[in-house]
């Protein structure tokens, strides 16, 4: 039900580094994981950009819609002086780089798909598609662990994906359980729930689990809240506090 790793750095370097840079991920490798959670949306010019806002001005300098400028734009700009000053001139990372950076160096990813709104379905494609082709190999030998979990809260996107690349595994973002989360799952052909902790009830982690799906938790920054999440039987979480909760952490 869950053949991944069960620590993920939150965004690459959680809050030790800026979200969804290069810089990020190369902290949370520091820190010893090999599995990361990062956001991907769709720029102007239909290119896939690793990103969390749909609207800039908060990690990244200037405004307007990311829908509105090309990647290339989005790329030269600042994403990192917002955290601190050393991280001044960290570029917006094209996904194809991001994502291909992380295969060379063996680190696993749950890929959220995050439309900029309106644009959910296409989001979801390209995607997709992108990552069954860079792990063509690993799918076509059935290697799906290896291969990256897609998540996204968007029940268009992940209908996409999953026309667009049946192969590549998906996961089911929501904020709480809705009652009907079960016959939604079972719609989506998901293979795990990813839901925020603190919504969560033992009783509900159970049913998840009994229901033969994986279940997995944002974003969980103690470890006695990790421990208690473990205990309850969730499979696996990512955290902002990699200093904290360590990829070895059980």
């Amino acid at each position: 039900m869950w053949p991944y790793p069960k620590i993920l750095a939150h965004r690459g370097g959680g809050t030790l580094a800026p979200e969804n840079t290069l810089a990020g991920l190369r902290r949370g490798m520091e820190a010893g994981f090999r599995a990361i959670e990062f956001d991907v949306m769709l720029a102007q010019d239909g290119v896939p950009v690793v990103l969390h806002d749909p609207e800039l001005g908060r990690t990244v300098a200037g405004s307007g819609s990311v829908a509105a400028i090309d990647a290339l734009d989005l790329a030269a700009r600042d994403a990192g002086a917002w955290f601190a000053p050393e991280f001044a001139g960290e570029p917006v990372p094209l996904f194809a780089e991001f994502a291909q950076y992380c295969k060379a160096h063996g680190v696993w990813m749950n890929i959220e798909i995050k439309p900029v709104p309106g644009h959910d379905a296409q989001t979801g494609t390209v995607v997709a598609r992108m990552a069954a082709a860079l792990f063509a190999d690993e799918l076509a030998a059935g290697r799906v662990e290896r291969a990256p979990l897609l998540s996204s809260f968007s029940e268009a996107a992940l209908e996409a994906a999953r026309h667009a690349a049946p192969a590549v595994p998906r996961g089911w973002l929501t904020a709480s359980l809705p009652r009907d989360w079960e016959r939604r799952a079972r719609a989506l052909d998901v293979v795990a729930i990813h839901t925020d902790h603190r919504r969560l009830t033992a009783a509900q982690a159970a049913a998840v689990k009994g229901a033969g799906l994986g279940l997995f938790c944002y974003t969980v920054n103690t470890p006695a809240r990790a421990r208690a999440l473990f205990g309850w039987g969730v499979d696996g979480l990512c955290t902002d506090r990699i200093d904290l909760i360590g990829p070895a952490f059980n």
